[in-house]
């Protein structure tokens, strides 16, 4: 079975780390460009930043820019985001999506994000 899954979400206090991770299981990310996208509640998913299937280029929301970053593992399965200086405005459900030019699409089913202040 083609899958996403996204994992590392908790809660942290506002200031803190997390590293979120999104896997494939039964293909390889290496050929698709990845995307974070977050979804707080009563608002709609927006894109937090994402990386071209090169990993040469990467684009990020001007709220995380500075804070975030995404890189691809040594194993071409996993895609990493990396969280720093969180705020309680960072609190939201985390997907994580892989996309090629020929369109295939895959979201994972969500990693919660809880910032305390």
């Amino acid at each position: 079975q083609l899958q996403l899954v996204e994992s590392g979400g908790g809660l942290v206090q506002s200031g803190g780390s997390l590293r979120l991770s999104c896997a494939a299981s039964g293909f390889t990310l290496d050929h698709y460009a990845i995307g974070w996208f977050r979804q707080a509640p009563g608002k709609e998913r927006e894109g937090v930043i994402c990386i071209s299937s090169s990993g040469d280029s990467t684009n990020y929301a001007d709220s995380v820019k500075g804070r975030f970053t995404i890189s691809r593992g040594d194993a071409k399965n996993t895609v990493y985001l990396q969280m720093n200086s969180l705020k309680p405005e960072d609190t939201a459900v985390y997907y994580c999506n892989a996309v090629t030019w020929g369109g295939n699409n895959y979201w994972g089913q969500g990693t919660q994000v809880n910032v305390s202040s």
